[in-house]
């Protein structure tokens, strides 16, 4: 039987031997992790303890290990930085704008996680982690409170205006995360 061949008249094993994937500019790949209470809905935050965005609030994330599912990156990220193990995630959107990682091309991937779980640690690159509480004030903004602290992030037709107080595109992951749990 004839191996298929392209255009090129190539065996795919032909294709394989010629294509360079340094030929391809790619992105770095990271979770990021939208940790939601069942009851008196809150959301987990943890405190950026490096650059880019030290000292900002975030939610629980990070690279991608080589060969390591997405999936399992975020899971693995929410342990090491809050102590909580997640189990069902569900998936809440692909974030790729250029420039929404100063430290170049980076997409992320986000998880909306629902839980009973009130424990958190931070842990690994999280200078702490705590719970805001989330108030939909209007049709246009969201209040996240803490016993220390409050962040407003504001939007328009789902889309999050810029929030001094969050990393990266963190203000926009949250808002399609608490559409995603039917919050706002």
């Amino acid at each position: 039987m004839d191996e298929p061949r392209d255009e090129k008249g190539r065996t795919e094993e032909e294709f394989l031997e010629y294509y360079k994937t340094r030929n391809y500019e790619k992105p770095s790949l990271t979770a990021d992790i939208a940790v939601i209470t069942k009851s008196n809905p809150r959301i987990l935050l943890i405190r950026r303890g490096g650059h880019p965005f030290l000292g900002k609030r975030a939610l629980p994330g990070g690279f991608a290990n080589k060969n390591e599912a997405i999936e399992d990156t975020a899971r693995r990220e929410l342990e090491e930085e809050t102590g909580i193990k997640a189990d069902d995630m569900k998936l809440i959107g692909v974030y790729s704008a250029p420039g929404r990682d100063p430290r170049g091309w980076v997409a992320s991937v986000a998880f909306l996680f629902i839980t009973d779980k009130t424990i958190a640690k931070a842990g690994d690159d999280a200078r702490d982690a705590a719970w805001f509480e989330i108030k939909k004030e209007d049709n246009r903004k969201v209040m996240l409170s803490s016993n220390k602290e409050a962040i407003e992030i504001r939007f328009k037709n789902g889309k999050a205006e810029p929030c001094p107080d969050l990393s990266f595109d963190h203000n926009q992951i949250i808002i399609d995360a608490l559409k995603t749990a039917g919050l706002i």
